[in-house]
């Protein structure tokens, strides 16, 4: 049996008197990537950022590799090590270069010397496929290709799981396949991934397990096979039925 890598129990979240998760429960095991779709404002990006606290949720658990990192007291730079999150804007300093950006945890949180902290910058960086790109800053990338840089900085810190947020979304349509094909990459080296996305067609080839959302529940779940050729909540068709250009 794979391990359980999060285990997220009964988790709600509010703001002010807008419930925006009831209840959730959702275990992602090791070397699994799960997808999660659903509408806007179904919850998807503050479940996600929940899991590294980005956001405080009111009640319930989530247990990283057995931790409860909603505990008082969790380190939270300890805890963003084992959590990796990629985000939909890049998130990156624009007065750094992409080394730079992707080693500056390695030695801030990790204490890491410059020299072996830049080792593990190329080396995350050269495994999404800029090799050649150690030296540029963030104005002289593509979208896509400070994406991932924006992955290489989460990869270099050896997380237990990856949260994806939209990872697509602020990309040219011809950026996105290199973004996916990396993630792809990803999931055949055994990375442990939850990605909250609209590429239904990455969902479909790659996802282990998807999660619809639908006002704040988890509405449906199975394998993708199952959930897009037979969806059983009618929420779900509903959903399906208008992204199917």
């Amino acid at each position: 049996m794979s391990k359980t890598i999060l285990d997220i129990a009964a988790l709600h979240k509010s703001y002010g008197a807008n419930q925006v998760l009831k209840g959730i429960d959702l275990a992602i095991k090791e070397n699994e990537l799960v997808f999660i779709i659903g509408s806007s404002g179904s919850g998807k990006s503050t479940l996600l950022r929940c899991c590294n606290r980005l956001e405080e949720a009111e009640s319930g658990s989530i247990l990283v590799d057995g931790t409860d990192i909603l505990r008082p007291g969790t380190d939270l730079n300890h805890l963003r090590q084992k959590i990796g999150m990629v985000f939909q804007s890049f998130n990156l300093y624009p007065h750094m270069t992409a080394l730079s950006n992707v080693t500056l945890a390695l030695r801030k949180v990790q204490g890491m010397a410059k020299e072996a902290a830049d080792e593990k910058g190329r080396a995350a960086l050269t495994r999404v496929g800029l090799a050649e790109k150690f030296d540029a800053y963030p104005n002289e990338l593509s979208g896509g290709q400070q994406q991932r840089v924006g992955i290489a900085r989460a990869l270099a810190l050896e997380p237990r799981i990856v949260l994806f947020d939209e990872p697509t979304s602020a990309l040219d349509p011809e950026l996105v396949g290199g973004v996916l094909k990396v993630m792809r990459e990803l999931k055949e080296s055994g990375m442990t991934m939850l990605v909250v996305s609209h590429e239904m067609g990455f969902a479909r080839a790659a996802a282990d397990r998807v999660i619809f959302m639908d006002k704040g529940v988890i509405a449906e779940q199975g394998p993708p096979e199952e959930l897009f050729g037979n969806p059983k909540h009618e929420r779900l068709r509903e959903f399906l039925s208008s992204i199917k250009h």
